[in-house]
């Protein structure tokens, strides 16, 4: 079998895209898990396939490095909105469906924004620890020194915990380094290693700096630094509540070619 696709990246989190809108592929765990391979494949973060919607502009369904399906993927999520203005499906804002629910984009040159979805519940752990949900579930660690610590060994320790080794969790290290300033580093559940950057984690990461620092009600922006770039996260604080989360940052076409099996 012969599949064109593209590759992008989203702060260094890369994607396999794949224009589905015609349905002629079906999901494949073996094979998107040997197209995500480094060495024997394509090599990425995952499998994204871009397919029509009756009700939106398009779907996106996101597997993860192992081929299976996964929950939300915010910097996946920035890619699809690239990729769908550059097959000439959306112009500079769009509403599209993805697994976690109805997301809104925006295409401004290079800058890519998504809105995620509401957060209104968390769980505060011993040692300033949270666990929540951003569309896919994380666990954040606040730390003194993110760039010393084994992110790969402490990521897995805690991700195949008792608690989360079933369902799997993603875990980020975050130091705080001014009020609204975070460095974050994540392992990923699914691609089973530190990624250069998540979307949904650095969300997190942003929620629980506030809540830590007890910031008042109001608009809110985080600059959040990875190993892949910058991201910002902003949203609107109130009523014990985060809403009008937006994430922002680069997005860009790699390259385009085509994967035999």
């Amino acid at each position: 079998m012969l599949q064109h696709f593209y590759k992008y990246q989203g702060a260094g989190n890369d994607f396999v895209m794949i224009d589905n809108r015609l349905q002629t592929l079906l999901p494949d765990k073996t094979r998107f898990a040997r197209w995500c391979h480094r060495r024997f494949g394509v090599g990425a973060d995952g499998v994204i396939l871009l397919q029509q919607h009756p009700d939106y502009d398009f779907e996106m369904r996101y597997f993860n490095a192992d081929g299976g399906e996964g929950s939300m993927c915010g910097n996946g999520g920035r890619c699809a909105i690239a990729f769908a203005q550059h097959l000439g499906i959306i112009q500079q804002k769009t509403i599209f469906l993805a697994t976690d629910g109805t997301h809104e984009g925006e295409f401004s040159e290079h800058i890519i924004s998504l809105k995620m979805n509401k957060v209104q519940q968390w769980q505060k752990r011993q040692n300033s620890d949270f666990v929540l949900d951003t569309g896919s579930p994380h666990y954040v660690r606040f730390v003194e020194n993110a760039a010393a610590i084994d992110a790969f060994a402490l990521g897995k320790s805690i991700r195949y915990s008792p608690e989360f080794e079933q369902k799997g969790i993603n875990v980020n290290f975050v130091q705080q380094t001014a009020t609204c300033t975070l460095q974050v580093r994540t392992y990923e559940r699914g691609v089973e290693d530190e990624t250069f950057a998540c979307g949904t984690g650095v969300t997190a990461a942003a929620i629980t700096s506030a809540l830590l620092q007890q910031l008042p009600e109001g608009n809110h922006t985080f600059d959040c630094h990875t190993q892949g770039g910058l991201l910002k996260v902003s949203f609107v604080y109130a009523d014990d509540a985060f809403s009008e989360i937006w994430l922002q940052g680069g997005a860009e076409r790699v390259f385009e070619g085509t994967i035999f099996g």
